[in-house]
């Protein structure tokens, strides 16, 4: 939807201003969420890694909600498009709660995105590894409900070969 808003004022005698306004309203980009394997190849190849915000669990689970599939999906065409990749599929906390019950459930979350990589996309299990990193290596702040949020995410870390 588009809107157009015109306004104007008498500035002087033989001067009026006219300002005009486009607004348009579309959904929000978050630019956290990256659901395209290439650009998760860019990122691992640049950087060694990617961090992923679309896989969602509840709170103090492991089990992946739905709403995280077209982020799972595009792990597995990664993962097929480069079939010699391996990655460290590592779960990472907010500080929130016990720091054991953190490292537990990052672990617990890391292994259930191999489980699905695995079971409901083919991919070798030889090809990931899980790991809980809990809160210990944050990606902002614990002091704000934002900084918690870019927390909790899981990250794909490239393991070069042996």
């Amino acid at each position: 939807t588009t809107y157009v808003v015109v306004s104007g004022t008498q500035f002087r005698d033989d001067m009026v201003l006219f300002m005009i306004d486009v607004i348009e309203v579309k959904a929000a980009e978050d630019d956290l969420i990256i659901i395209d394997p290439d650009a998760m190849l860019r990122e691992i190849e640049m950087n060694g890694k990617v961090a992923l915000y679309g896989i969602y669990f509840d709170t103090g689970k492991w089990d992946i909600r739905p709403e995280s599939n077209e982020t799972l999906a595009a792990v597995a065409t990664l993962l097929k498009n480069n079939p010699k990749m391996k990655l460290y599929i590592v779960g990472h906390t907010d500080d929130t709660g016990g720091l054991q019950m953190n490292l537990d459930l990052s672990k617990n979350r890391a292994q259930s995105v191999v489980k699905t990589m695995v079971e409901t996309y083919g991919i070798a299990d030889n090809r990931l590894a899980a790991f809980g990193a809990g809160p210990h290596a944050p990606a902002s702040t614990n002091r704000t409900a934002d900084g918690r949020q870019l927390n909790r995410r899981v990250e794909l870390v490239e393991q070069l070969p042996q």
